[in-house]
């Protein structure tokens, strides 16, 4: 499927756990570096650079793959829109305008619904039932995003105002979960042919909403800050991370990966340790572990008979 490889020669696509962690890294870089250009890219202009970036550093390498899998591309219209505006054009677009009104602690907390969205959608699309230790995992790992986000309070729980800006992560998150568990359902075709035509489609849908933006007066800041977020929400939470993901799903299915979201407060918080200069407390190491604990216990549980993701198609 790749030619990437890890250090030690082990092929780096075929090692789900490390490319849904390095997914959760670079998401979490995302959030915070979303959260500080608020004041300075609108958010429609932010989800437009994002994937026309991505765009960009994807199809010199996808192109001779776009054209052999033209077929399958012309002959899934609906499914692959479908996917490009839940998973590229939405999702993001969302969550970016939401960040403009609300606070990360309440971004946190929201996405922390992840893996309990993608349940539900499985089960309503596939009938997919998550296993008792897939449920118990989650558990875990919310606990470990409260002790982090809390910062070892449970009482900060009651002193959250929720807003507009939630709603509108809370329904990105939900449009996210249900691309999480369609993701089964893509085309048989190479995974650079199914991300460039998902996010050219993203692109397009993205144009009219840009356009009306910058007609009302909001216009990017262009400053070194601003560029390198977009620079960087391009390169590794939009096109590495998306393959990253999609290729995980496949190995190990949507309601397994699913967890892999509680890594993103975790990440968060490192960052904030090493980039920041915030002290590691108490709060972080009981977080911490019971986030990686409830991760390990849900990846590795026994999959339900219905939830089986796809074979690995041939690439």
């Amino acid at each position: 499927m790749s030619d990437a490889t890890t250090s030690g020669g082990v092929r780096l696509f075929d090692r789900p756990y490390v490319l849904l962690t390095l997914t959760s890294l670079f998401w979490a870089g995302n959030l915070v570096l979303g959260r500080l250009v608020a004041g300075q890219v609108p958010p429609i202009a932010l989800a437009f650079g994002r994937w026309t970036g991505a765009f960009l550093l994807l199809i010199g390498f996808a192109w001779p793959h776009v054209k052999r899998d033209w077929p399958q591309i012309r002959a899934h219209p609906f499914l692959l829109s479908l996917l490009s505006l839940t998973g590229v054009g939405l999702y993001n677009t969302l969550a970016y305008w939401g960040l403009q009104y609300t606070e990360a602690l309440n971004v946190l907390l929201i996405q922390s619904t992840g893996p309990l969205l993608i349940g539900v959608w499985t089960a309503l699309l596939f009938r997919d039932v998550m296993t008792r230790a897939q449920l118990g995992g989650v558990a875990l790992s919310l606990l470990g995003v409260a002790a982090i986000v809390t910062r070892g309070d449970p009482a900060a729980i009651l002193h959250i105002r929720l807003n507009v800006g939630d709603a509108c992560v809370l329904v990105a998150m939900v449009l996210y979960a249900l691309y999480s568990a369609l993701l089964r359902m893509k085309p048989a075709m190479h995974w650079l042919s199914f991300l460039t035509s998902t996010v050219a489609l993203g692109v397009i849908f993205l144009i009219p909403a840009v356009a009306f933006e910058m007609a009302s007066g909001r216009v990017i800041a262009f400053n070194a800050p601003t560029a390198a977020a977009i620079a960087y929400t391009a390169a590794f939470p939009a096109a590495l991370a998306s393959i990253f993901y999609i290729r995980g799903v496949e190995l190990i299915g949507a309601n397994r990966a699913g967890p892999f979201f509680h890594l993103m407060p975790v990440f968060g918080a490192a960052m904030a340790i090493l980039l920041l200069g915030e002290r590691p407390q108490p709060y972080h190491a009981v977080g911490f572990a019971l986030v990686i604990a409830g991760v390990v216990v849900a990846a590795r549980s026994r999959k339900a008979p219905r939830e089986e993701p796809d074979a690995p198609k041939p690439l």
